[in-house]
């Protein structure tokens, strides 16, 4: 994982990352002491890429719901950002500033990207190394999608495939150049 960039996340059946109005109670609770593996994977990264919107949403769940830590987290926005941590900040710029700035917080450790646009924006930038995606036994319908509106098409090279309790796939993906 050392100085690659990561996005990790669940998503409906139907590739929504959220249903509308950004619920997110369609996602499983998980088992007692089981976080899906979120730990290891978050133990390999050396800070977190974070769109505003996706912050504000964690940002709101009860305190000991934060499952980050103390991984650095960028967060992107034009808007000033109060942090709930002292390990968030705001950063802003295009998404090759963004990721190059989180790169040098890692410190040759992954880099997590996480939320909608900014996952698209690097993935349409080039930047983005693997992909994670859990699959959740939902059709949402409608919602906040996960790849909807990427400009450009990227192959995938599968590296792993993994089923999981709550009838939940985790499949990770390399992202192959041209």
């Amino acid at each position: 994982m050392t100085g690659r960039v990561h996005v990790y996340c669940g998503c409906s059946v139907d590739g929504f990352i959220a249903g509308e109005g950004d619920d997110l109670s369609w996602l499983p609770e998980p088992p007692d002491g089981d976080d899906g593996g979120f730990g290891s994977f978050l133990a390999g990264m050396g800070a977190i890429l974070m769109g505003r919107r996706t912050y504000d949403i964690v940002a709101g769940f009860p305190d000991e719901s934060w499952l980050y830590g103390d991984v650095p987290m960028l967060v992107a926005t034009h808007r000033p950002l109060d942090p709930i941590r002292p390990t968030v900040r705001a950063v802003e710029g295009s998404i090759e500033t963004l990721v190059r700035e989180a790169k040098e917080v890692a410190a040759n450790r992954g880099v997590y990207v996480d939320g909608g646009i900014l996952i698209r924006q690097a993935l349409d930038a080039g930047l983005v190394d693997e992909i994670t995606v859990t699959v959740v036994p939902a059709i949402l319908g409608r919602g906040v999608s996960l790849f909807s509106g990427a400009a450009t098409r990227r192959a995938l090279e599968r590296v792993a495939v993994r089923t999981m309790d709550e009838g939940m796939t985790e499949l990770v993906y390399r992202v192959l150049r041209p």
